[in-house]
Formats: structure tokens, sequence, C-alpha cells
């Protein structure tokens, strides 16, 4: 029997449709996770808002809890212990010290339930779009985070983002130069957004940063009348798409050789050919 290596992990990305109601959310949630397959090293990221989404004004502040406090991350750090697995929450309202305004927060549980990461949002989705929305503000109750955040376990590195930051591949380039070898993207991605950018915008950081990409994203019609594009992704370093959840509530899972981001990046060494990151200084 071939034992799995230490470089042997399975990535997972849990796709659904969040309401304005954190315990419908869930129960959603825990549902999904009774799918997943049994692995001893295992990443499972959620989409962003994946506790509280498509709500009145006012309702992220109306749950926002301090970091590593408070009933919903301790739910989460309690699935993160039961399935014995690293749990990614896609983003949760952290208090900030700003009464009007919350941290967008990104966390990652490990398997004994500990907070073992966190990542605010840096980049604020403040849009037009051509939806039955129409313009998005995040910035009106979301302060944007100062750091950039690459969390290790075991082979894993990890770098965190959400959403919008795919946009900005400076993020990802300086993850990259930190060792990542797998980037999370839990997302809200709209669906005209989606349909004009999401496959080609995290294939290319996966290409241009040699990684594994895991994007979790909302999907269909949620209640305030915003629609999502779905299509959770798993992309390999070479840009391949290993997993696609298409539209509807849905678990991906694929199991990878972390080491397969050494072996692209030993063929083709982007970080050091890169020329603005070293002799192209002012």
């Amino acid at each position: 029997m071939n034992l799995p290596t230490a470089n042997q992990w399975q990535l997972s990305a849990l796709q659904w449709c969040s309401g304005p109601d954190p315990t419908h959310n869930v129960q959603q949630i825990e549902h999904l996770l009774a799918e997943l397959p049994v692995a001893e090293r295992h990443l499972v990221v959620l989409p962003e808002c994946a506790l509280i989404f498509a709500g009145q004004d006012g309702l992220q502040l109306q749950h926002q809890e301090a970091l590593g406090q408070g009933k919903w991350q301790r739910q989460l750090a309690y699935y993160a212990k039961r399935y014995n697995i690293y749990l990614l929450l896609g983003s949760f309202p952290i208090q900030s010290a700003d009464p009007s305004r919350f941290y967008a927060c990104s966390l990652l549980f490990g398997p004994t339930g500990e907070l073992l990461a966190d990542y605010q949002k840096l980049h604020l989705f403040d849009a037009l779009v051509a939806d039955s929305t129409g313009s998005y503000q995040e910035s009106a109750s979301t302060k944007a985070g100062t750091k950039i955040t690459l969390v290790s376990q075991q082979q894993l590195k990890l770098g965190m983002t959400i959403c919008y930051d795919v946009r900005f591949p400076a993020l990802m380039q300086q993850l990259a130069r930190m060792g990542m070898n797998v980037l999370a993207v839990p997302s809200a991605f709209t669906k005209v957004t989606g349909q004009a950018h999401w496959h080609t915008l995290l294939r290319a950081r996966a290409i241009e940063n040699q990684c594994f990409v895991v994007a979790a994203n909302q999907t269909g019609l949620h209640a305030n009348g915003r629609e999502t594009f779905g299509h959770s992704l798993i992309i390999d370093p070479y840009g391949r798409v290993l997993a696609d959840a298409a539209e509807g509530a849905k678990v991906i899972s694929v199991s990878v050789d972390l080491a397969e981001a050494d072996r692209v990046q030993r063929a083709m060494p982007l970080l050091h050919h890169n020329r603005f990151t070293s002799e192209l200084k002012q």
C-alpha cells in the first residue's frame, strides 16, 4: 500500500447561496462539510460572506465579533476540529476601532480548533456593475486591512486573499516571494463580472505565481436580489482547472501534490527572472 507523502494534501471548496441568517448558513456549511472526503491533510475554503450575506444595511455590523471571540467563530472552530481539517472562513465581520465599520476578515482554523491566522481584506469593492445592484460601495461599512498574510502549516504555504483582491496581482506576487504554494480566494463575485473575468483572473494568478489556487465563490440569486457567479475553482500551478463547481450548492475536492508547485518553479524560475523585483530599482 502506498501511504500519502507529507506533500499530499486535499484541497476543497464549498459553494452555496448564503443569506442574511447566520444560523441557516451554518446549517448549510455543516451539510456540505459532511460530504467531504476524509484526508490526513485537508484545506477547506468557504466563500466570502459565508455566514452573513445579502441582508439590510448594517447587518454585518450587528453580527461583528472581536477577533478570536464570539459564538460564530467558536462554531467554525468546532467544525475544523470535528472534521479534522484546516477550515478557512472566507470572510466574517471583525470589529475595528471605528464603530461604524468592520474588517472583512478571513480566518483560518486548524484541526484542533485553534485560530491560526487572520487576514483583513485589503482591496474594497467600490464599483459600478451592469447588474440589478448597479453600484457597490464596500468601503461605506468596511475598513480596509493593512497587512499581508501567509500562513505556514507543514508543507502548506497558504496565501490569504478575498475576492476583489484577485484583480491586484502585486499582492499575489508578494505572497509568492514569501513562499506561497496555495492561494485562497474566497469570493462573492457577481454574475456579470464573473462571466467576464473569473476564470481568466484566477488562472492568470495561478500561472504567474506558480501555485495552486482554491477559489470558493457564492452562487445564485440572493435575498437582496444580488446574483453571484458560482464556478468555484481549484487550479494547479500550470494554470489547469482541476475542478469547477459550475452552479448550485456543491463541494469540489482534489488531492494534490504540493511539490508540484516547486517543480513548476524550478522549470521556469519566474521569481528569479523577474527584473522588476531585483535589478530595476530606482
